[in-house]
């Protein structure tokens, strides 16, 4: 883990070195900015050109509130939930556009989009105040863990079961592949950062980091069917009785070094653009955002030792039930999560929940909108009787 952590800060030293030659523009500044070029999008409307206008909202989102990194210092000082009705009204003002609504009810909606992020910004510099010191060390810290936990997660059930298993000769399989992920993370950044340059570069940031998670999803779902196949009664007896003759075959190894480049890149060129945004946004502050950082590692070390060996303490079979269900719950949530990015890619529409009052939890993936909580809530269903078809076969085999 060591090494990990050394390629992590050197390439976040490196990357931090071409962010600081850019402006230092304060969070009122940037919706200032927001605020000119939304109401530009409505002086295009009024021409008639409803897609001109769409785009200039795009270039509110896309350049300025996420390119910015507005978005990711509104999540951890603010609120998730926040952030997600705000995103949501930068929809709906798309949305009316393009459906070609009146120019009083686009204004109403632009109106309430400049109001939400002047108020958010207001929020945001009452939770930490605006020229603290504090105000730069909470986002770096907050952003480190909450980027940081489902990829560790994955990690954990990985790693333990190669040490439970007797497979350790696979570990360094599996921590290359993480090394990868983190370099991969980097070359992703710096692209996203210095040579796209458009706001269709930012809607395809969202596409890409949406479909890695979706494809984790797969990789993460064939894991725990695979793993929770050994604790069926017949193939728990066949894997103990083959455990010391045949070790694990290579194709798994590499299924499981996968699993764990997808959980690690998913999360890691967003947290570099996140700390790059952050270097952007301080004038002075530079010290403290570099010891969010370490106390963020720290944190995440103490996570991952606690969380191994905790783990690695449970008898094997429970540990397979354990791992297999870890797995299944962090695909539903890498869904959630892949979908929302899609949903922001421009990728799928968004249709809020408004009826019952579902919670914004970014750690889980969980959003208020039909189509995230709806392929979860299909995800936990089909999971669930999974489980109860397993069951009745192995009573009907043990019968």
């Amino acid at each position: 883990m060591r090494k990990i952590f050394f390629v992590t800060l050197l390439g976040l030293i490196f990357f931090t070195q071409f962010t600081q030659v850019n402006a230092a523009p304060k969070w009122q500044e940037l919706a200032k900015r927001i605020e000119s070029t939304v109401n530009e999008a409505v002086e295009i409307y009024k021409t008639g050109d409803g897609h001109a206008a769409k785009d200039k909202i795009n270039d509110a989102y896309y350049g300025i509130y996420e390119k910015e990194g507005l978005e990711g210092s509104l999540r951890v000082t603010v609120s998730g939930k926040a952030v997600g009705v705000t995103e949501y009204q930068f929809y709906k003002v798309k949305k009316a556009m393009l459906a070609g609504a009146s120019l009083e009810e686009v204004q109403a909606e632009a109106k309430t989009l400049i109001e939400m992020v002047n108020d958010n910004v207001e929020a945001m510099s009452g939770a930490h105040g605006d020229e603290g010191g504090w105000a730069s060390f909470f986002p770096a810290f907050l952003i480190l863990i909450r980027e940081g936990l489902e990829a560790i997660l994955v990690l954990v059930a990985i790693i333990a079961y190669l040490k439970k298993s007797g497979n350790e000769k696979f570990l360094d399989t599996v921590y290359n592949a993480m090394i990868a992920a983190i370099i991969f993370s980097f070359i992703t950044a710096y692209l996203f950062a210095t040579i796209f340059e458009s706001t269709a570069a930012g809607a395809g940031r969202e596409v890409l980091e949406g479909a890695t998670a979706l494809f984790a999803v797969f990789v993460l779902l064939a894991t725990s069917a695979w793993l929770g196949g050994k604790a069926d009664a017949k193939v728990w007896k066949n894997y103990i009785q083959g455990m010391v003759d045949k070790s694990m075959t290579t194709g798994k190894a590499k299924a499981l070094a996968l699993a764990a480049f997808l959980a690690v890149y998913r999360e890691g060129a967003e947290v570099i653009l996140f700390y790059q945004a952050l270097f952007n946004n301080t004038a002075t502050d530079v010290d403290m955002i570099w010891y969010g950082f370490g106390a963020g590692c720290v944190v995440i070390a103490a996570l991952f030792f606690a969380m191994q060996h905790g783990v690695l303490r449970i008898p094997l079979k429970p540990f397979f039930l354990f791992t297999s269900v870890l797995m299944y719950l962090l695909a539903v949530t890498f869904a959630g999560g892949g979908i929302r990015e899609l949903q922001e890619g421009g990728v799928f529409a968004q249709t809020q929940i408004e009826s019952i009052p579902i919670p914004t939890i970014d750690v889980l993936g969980i959003y208020p909108t039909v189509e995230t909580f709806g392929v979860q809530v299909a995800l936990l269903v089909v999971g669930i009787a999974a489980i109860l078809y397993r069951k009745r076969q192995a009573a009907v085999v043990n019968s």
